[in-house]
């Protein structure tokens, strides 16, 4: 496995990181273990998951898998940089209750504390702030996101789905403070979904953000789902196939190149991200560990100069703004 600095920070992380969305609603605990068990034999060092996760059955589910996976000692956490996120509404859905949710310093408080529970730590490597919160300032958040650190319970603070100006905005604020404010920005970003190529990368590149891509198969369509239609293992509805017959030329030639490179479509799309400017790694969400092991191929694939230009001329990507619209 090879390793790279999370963003501008000193801190190592693996090049690909363990999404963990499908632990509890897709994936057992005791395979979710056994996951776990297998990305740290392989090198993986970095895992993601969100107080969130686990909804389909219970808020919270998927962080209680981890902390029962660390609970059983043997250099578990001591091996793992552990990223999980603060936004998302932890109310019962029967009976909602304000200031469950968002980025008061109420609240962070409060979901901070609750998830190092679940996760049976004490102390978050990389705290994410799941969503921008546009009634709360910046003073605020950033407040408590410093008593946070004082008091040990994080190290360093992402974003996820933040534009490229909420990364300025945020950054101006820390700066004000003199705190270290944010170090990673944690996007959808694909072959097939590229917006964040207009600005998103570039204020991560410009404040030394790392990149953490989500979802870079985009629901699988990257993942060689054409073969798997034509033989029988995998039927589209609804978006999804939308998407696939909007696309279907594009993704058909982009799986005979990656059968003409002697990659797995998912390998290649991956590959593919580990070239980018700025990206530290993907995130990777295997529901069982075969899975796992199909995707580790893609951090010692080399992609020449011709082949980025062919999957540029297949999935058009965007020049920085404002000279992907203006001159």
């Amino acid at each position: 496995m090879d390793y790279t600095h999370l963003g501008r920070t000193g801190l190592s992380v693996s090049r690909l990181c363990l999404g963990t969305m499908n632990f509890g609603p897709a994936t057992d605990t005791q395979t979710a273990h056994q996951i776990m068990d297998s990305a740290h034999e392989v090198g993986i060092n970095f895992f993601d998951t969100a107080n969130g996760y686990g909804r389909q059955i219970r808020l919270g589910l998927t962080e209680e898998i981890i902390g029962e996976w660390f609970a059983q000692g043997g250099g578990r956490r001591e091996r793992t940089v552990l990223a999980t996120k603060v936004y998302g509404d932890m109310s019962d859905p029967d009976r909602p209750w304000p200031n469950q949710g968002k980025l008061s310093a109420l609240n962070i408080r409060r979901a901070l504390d609750a998830s190092l529970k679940r996760l049976q730590t004490d102390y978050i490597d990389l705290y994410q702030m799941h969503h921008v919160d546009r009634d709360t300032p910046w003073e605020e958040i950033w407040q408590a996101m410093e008593v946070a650190v004082q008091q040990g319970k994080i190290l360093y603070v992402g974003s996820s789905n933040f534009a490229g100006w909420h990364i300025a905005q945020a950054q101006s604020a820390a700066e004000m403070r003199s705190f270290n404010g944010l170090v990673s920005e944690q996007s959808i970003y694909n072959l097939l979904k590229r917006e964040v190529e207009l600005e998103v990368l570039p204020a991560a590149e410009y404040h030394g953000l790392g990149v953490i891509p989500w979802s870079p198969l985009q629901g699988g369509l990257l993942g060689g789902v054409v073969r798997k239609e034509n033989e029988g293992q995998r039927r589209l509805e609804g978006r999804a196939k939308e998407s696939l017959e909007a696309n279907r030329p594009a993704i058909e030639a982009y799986e005979q190149l990656a059968d003409d490179l002697g990659l797995e479509p998912a390998v290649l799309a991956l590959a593919w991200l580990l070239h980018q400017p700025a990206v530290t790694a993907p995130i990777i969400g295997p529901r069982t560990p075969e899975q796992l092991d199909g995707a580790l191929a893609a951090v010692d694939v080399s992609l020449d100069a011709a082949t980025l230009e062919r999957l540029d001329e297949l999935f058009p990507g965007h020049k920085p703004a404002p000279e992907d619209y203006a001159w």
